[in-house]
């Protein structure tokens, strides 16, 4: 696989009030260091812009896979309401259990959500992975989604300052000139309270930072600071049609950058 060819981040030619939906998997941290259930939040938002919530019907489906089982989790699923700083919403918890070392690759495939400002549907396929006691296990292989993001760095282990790469796919396939919108969690959610804290940054003057992957599917994007980072390729998947509308379906990958220290 060739990675040489960088996709540069832009700015976008959006206003900045059309800030990016973000399909959320978070966790406090992506590091795990005891056994047990892992408390998560499954939320439809802006966490860049600490903007508006958007509700979340039942999950299509919910699952981790380990040490490459799938694992269902729909039955750990929980509804909630989340409070932004703006609005509040329909958002789910969950628990992840977390016991041998290894990767945790948990996903979630939402039920698709109807934006009316722009007359469509958004499917955002997310996925986060997790680990324990730093032994990589399936962070670097693809979960068969119809469309994911294969990261090219691990994605819980990435250093301020360096860069992350990752591989749009759509059924296995990659994806050439994806468009991939990068989100910032400038507001991590609280999890105990189910609501926003206040954001630690602003988004970009110049709307949604995107990056376009190369022939390969293949994009990188330098990162200028540590938490939370989201990639969603835009409208990657194969399936375009919902309910006789417009329907994007789109590739979601979170991952954790920190300090070296």
């Amino acid at each position: 696989m060739k990675t040489c060819l960088l996709a540069t981040a832009l700015a976008a030619l959006l206003p900045a009030a059309a800030a990016a939906h973000f399909q959320l998997n978070y966790t406090d941290d992506a590091m795990i260091d005891r056994p047990g259930d892992v408390p998560m939040g499954l939320i439809f938002w802006h966490p860049f812009e600490n903007g508006h919530v958007m509700d979340m019907g039942a999950p299509q489906e919910f699952f981790m896979v380990h040490n490459g089982d799938k694992v269902d989790l729909s039955d750990r699923l929980e509804p909630a309401t989340f409070k932004g700083a703006s609005n509040e919403a329909a958002a789910y918890r969950a628990t992840i259990p977390v016991k041998r070392s290894g990767d945790y690759v948990v996903v979630t495939i939402p039920a698709p959500y109807y934006e009316e400002s722009e007359d469509i549907f958004i499917q955002q396929i997310a996925k986060v992975v997790l680990n324990r006691n730093t032994l990589p296990t399936d962070w670097d292989q693809p979960v068969g989604l119809p469309t994911e993001i294969l990261p090219l760095n691990k994605p819980y282990n990435v250093i301020v300052g360096s860069t992350f790469s990752g591989q749009v796919l759509a059924d296995g396939k990659p994806v050439p000139g994806a468009e991939i919108e990068v989100e910032y969690m400038a507001a991590e959610p609280d999890l105990e309270a189910f609501t926003t804290t206040d954001p630690t940054a602003q988004p970009m003057q110049g709307g949604a930072v995107v990056a376009i992957a190369d022939q390969n599917g293949v994009f990188t994007f330098g990162i200028p600071r540590a938490g939370y980072w989201g990639f969603a390729a835009l409208g990657s998947g194969l399936a375009t049609e919902h309910e006789g509308k417009e329907l994007s379906q789109d590739a979601v990958i979170w991952i954790r950058a920190e300090d070296m220290k």
